[in-house]
Parts: C-alpha cells; structure tokens; sequence
C-alpha cells in the first residue's frame, strides 16, 4: 500500500483533533508533510506532533498554495467563509482535495468547486462523515436489501444539546451567519446529506421554520453581566455558566480558545475570549430551533427539526417504508416486518473515536479513493453534496420568507442566473 502524502490547511479543532491524527494512527497509510495556521501555538504544536520541518509550515494558505504541489492531498480545514479559495487552487494544482464541511455559504461558490474538480479530474470529498459511521451505513444497507419496501417517509430529529449550542452556537465561530453560515448549513447539513442519501432521490421542494428564539437581550434575567465572571448574580442558577461547562464536563471543549487547558489559563480565557460572553449578550444571530419539511421527486417525504434545548447531543431516526419501519437512536436499530409481525433489534457498535467512527471512516474510504481513482464520484463527492447542500440553502430561504415553498429547481436557476 503506498503511503499517501498531505497537506493541512487549519489546524484548529476539525483539521488537527479530528483529520490529521489518522496520520499519527496509521502512519503507513498517511504522512503529513506541510501546515497552513495563523495561530503560532497551534501551528508549532501540530508541526511537533507530526514532525514537520519548520521550511514547510506556513501562516497562511495562500503561502502554502504559491508553493509547487507538495503532496498527493490537501485537507481544508479553514472556516465556511474561507472554503472556496483554497479548495479551487488545490484543485488546479493538482491535489485531490478533502474538505470540511459546509462546502461554503454561498451556492456558487459550492457548484464553482464541484466544476473545477470535474474540470481537473481531481476527487473533491467533502467531510459529511455521517455516512461512514456503523449506524448509518447499516440503516442505509437495511433499505438498499429492500427490507422495508420503498420508503414514504423520514422523520429525523437533531438534538444538539444545550451545552453544545451554547458553546458553538451562540459564543463560537458559528454564532454569527454573517462570518459563517446558518444554522442549517453549520450545523444540519449533515442532516441534509444523510435524508438525501436514505432517500436516494432528488429533493424537489422545500418548506422551513425557526427562529433564534431564547438566546438574544429579551431574555437577559435581571443582574446578569457581560461575562459570567464579572460577578453575575445568577450565574450559579444559569444552565449556560461558561465556568460550571469549561471547568467542569467541558474542559476539553476550553481546547477552542486555550492550548493551555489548566484551571488558571481556563479563568483566563473566560476572562478575554469570547467563550466567557453572556449567553444573552453576544453576536450571535443563528436559529436555536428550525424545521425543515422536504418532497422528493418520487412523492416521498421527510421532516427536519433540529432544537438546542435538549439534554443529550443526538439523532434520532424513523423511516417508514411500504413493508415495514426502521426506528434508530444512539446504538440501537430497530427493524419491523409488516408481514411477518418480526421485530429485529440490531445493536451497532460505535466507536470512541470522532463522530461514532465517521471522522477515521471519511480519511480511510478517501485515501482508499484516491489510490483508485478512476475518474468516479466519491461517496461524499462535491456533487453528492452540492445536492444536499441546495436543499439547505432553499429551506434557509424559506424560513426567512415566512415558510414559503421553494422550488429547488427554480432556486438552482436563481443561483446560476445570478449576477
């Protein structure tokens, strides 16, 4: 097996915890040869982890790209608004390109990407890692065997937490729709990716709801403050206490804003970073809850709803078919026979590792891709996702009209006509 060489673009959270440690964990397979960080700590720290010369670590990724292809692959690993660039002049270089998700928060961009991996015979795969977890692959294998007919009906609830959404959602990088993307792209776009998948049939309509509806100045209880550590008189009683999170179950989430993870350099980053803010009193404009309703071409349908009032981070599944029903949640799938009366209990491991084992399944199946590459669609290839991500879109569209119905042809149409 010849070992395959990469380039990371973003050692932050995504890139050097979830990507490039397939590298350290199966060494044969992978190296990292080459880093592209703005944030000095972080860039020496990943360089010293994979033992990468100083002459090949970079501020910027413009740096990096101005440099002759260095390696087989790029992973990029930058934020949504900074997706496009780079991704195009990897592709154009030669490299064949893994990039995190959402593609970008603009819909040309995503379909000016997916034309010029076409255009360079590159592979272009996009990090929806859902799809190469144990659970979902079996539900997926469950309806490809005809288990339950032809499927009607999808209902997917996303619970994210309220510990999640506060840390991510309403203080971190994907607060704000204006420097990142919708909650629907940041965050549901995998949702979107797996009901297209299972249903493997073209979306044809949208309608959505939802709103930023508890984390904004309306709700800001009497004697609350800038931060949580300025004294605030309800901070012991606030479900959302930046210190009883990052001091407590969270610390290894305080990795966001401090390399530093002792108690002392914690309070400190509570103190000046963002992650330390009022709940009440930040930037943030993104949705906390959103339903999506979708039809697909062949009269199925599926509903969405994703909340961030929940105590658990999950997904819970139901599908409905015209010979039976899947039922899933955490590690349990179960399947009905209508005819039979049989109910099969499936129990599905998932491993400790990222996203149930999707983050090591992504690198694995796509190191595997390009070895092989033959000129055929990946299986989170940028056209696999741009489908996806065109049903995210609309249904944002649709909820900042009041639910409206968006057509996704017309809206494809609208996009590409665009000036």
């Amino acid at each position: 097996m010849k070992t395959l060489t990469a380039v990371l673009i973003g050692a932050g959270s995504r890139g050097a915890r979830s990507y490039a440690p397939y590298a350290l964990d199966y060494p044969h397979e992978l190296k990292v040869v080459a880093v592209a960080e703005p944030n000095r700590e972080r860039r020496e720290n990943f360089a010293q982890e994979h033992k990468i010369a100083n002459e090949h670590c970079y501020a910027t990724w413009e740096e990096i790209l101005e440099q002759p292809q260095m390696a087989d692959v790029m992973i990029i690993c930058t934020q949504d608004r900074m997706h496009h660039g780079p991704t195009i002049q990897s592709l154009n270089k030669g490299y064949h390109v893994l990039l995190e998700k959402p593609m970008s928060p603009d819909p040309r961009e995503c379909i000016e990407m997916e034309k010029a991996a076409k255009d360079n015979n590159r592979l272009l795969s996009i990090c929806h890692v859902l799809r190469y977890t144990p659970f979902w692959s079996t539900i997926k294998r469950i309806i490809d065997e005809g288990r339950i007919g032809e499927v009607v009906s999808i209902q997917l609830n996303e619970n994210v937490g309220y510990w999640h959404i506060a840390h991510s959602f309403v203080r971190g990088n994907w607060n704000n729709s204006d420097t990142s993307s919708p909650m629907i792209l940041s965050k549901s776009c995998h949702d979107m990716d797996i009901l297209s998948w299972l249903m493997d049939q073209p979306c044809v309509r949208v309608s959505s709801y939802g709103s930023l509806m508890h984390f904004h100045s309306g709700n800001l209880p009497e004697g609350a403050t800038e931060r949580c550590l300025d004294g605030c008189a309800v901070e012991s009683q606030c479900p959302y206490s930046a210190p009883r999170f990052y001091l407590g179950d969270g610390k290894n989430w305080a990795w966001h804003f401090t390399q530093d993870t002792s108690k002392e350099a914690i309070i400190e980053g509570l103190k000046t970073s963002p992650y330390g803010r009022c709940v009440y009193k930040s930037d943030n404009n993104v949705v906390d809850h959103q339903v999506v309703n979708m039809e697909f071409a062949n009269g199925s349908t599926a509903t969405f709803s994703m909340c961030g009032f929940t105590m658990e981070q999950e997904r819970i599944v139901q599908i409905m078919g015209t010979k039976g029903q899947i039922n899933g949640h955490d590690d349990r799938i179960t399947v009905y026979d209508f005819v039979t009366k049989e109910k099969n209990e499936i129990s599905v491991h998932v491993p400790n590792s990222g996203h149930g084992g999707g983050d090591a399944g992504v690198m694995r199946s796509f190191l595997g891709e390009v070895r092989t590459n033959s000129g055929e669609e990946s299986l989170t290839s940028a056209t696999a996702s741009v489908r996806s991500h065109l049903m995210a879109f609309a249904a944002e569209e649709s909820r900042l009209n009041k639910g409206r119905s968006v057509e996704i042809s017309e809206f494809s149409e609208r996009v590409m006509g665009a000036d």
